[in-house]
């Protein structure tokens, strides 16, 4: 068996707690040496999004809708369970903070300082009427064939 040193992780929820753990891991794997893709499709676009972008082009009506429901960035995502109307989260982040683990924000941030590759799905980008202007600096955009050759080549490949 050939040694490699890639991962993989898809990044299919928005929910903030799914989204800390995939980037704990992310930059766990990139601390012991790994090269680390991490490819954003469908709800997990949500935590690249710009809080406070207000478009420009021309949307249709359900991709209107769609950017509208969706969160705005790590800030607004909800916990997969126990949400309550956003306490759940709040009291997250509150912990968080008290015990001095860093946000989501944060660990997005090291993500990048330790190149971690951050890949957004174009196919999923086009469902939801997301356009590249809407998204936060220094990704990538491919589809699903992209990641498939980064997953084929790695020895860790994790779906979250």
């Amino acid at each position: 068996m050939s040694e490699n040193n890639k991962s993989t992780l898809i990044v299919f929820s928005g929910d903030l707690d799914k989204a800390i753990a995939s980037f704990i891991i992310a930059t766990g794997a990139a601390a012991m040496g790994k090269q680390v893709t991490m490819f954003f499709t469908f709800w997990g676009i949500s935590l690249l999004r710009k809080e406070n972008y207000h478009g420009t082009g021309k949307k249709s009506f359900l991709e209107k809708m769609f950017g509208w429901m969706l969160p705005k960035g790590p800030d607004k995502l909800g916990l997969s369970k126990m949400n309550f109307g956003g306490l759940g989260a709040w009291m997250m982040k509150y912990i968080m903070k008290k015990k001095n683990i860093a946000t989501l924000q944060e660990l997005m941030e090291t993500a990048k300082e330790m190149d971690v590759k951050l890949v957004v799905c174009s196919m999923s980008m086009d469902v939801l009427g997301i356009k590249k202007e809407e998204l936060i600096d220094g990704l990538e955009y491919a589809g699903v064939a992209t990641y498939l050759a980064e997953a084929d080549d790695a020895n860790i490949n994790l779906f979250v």
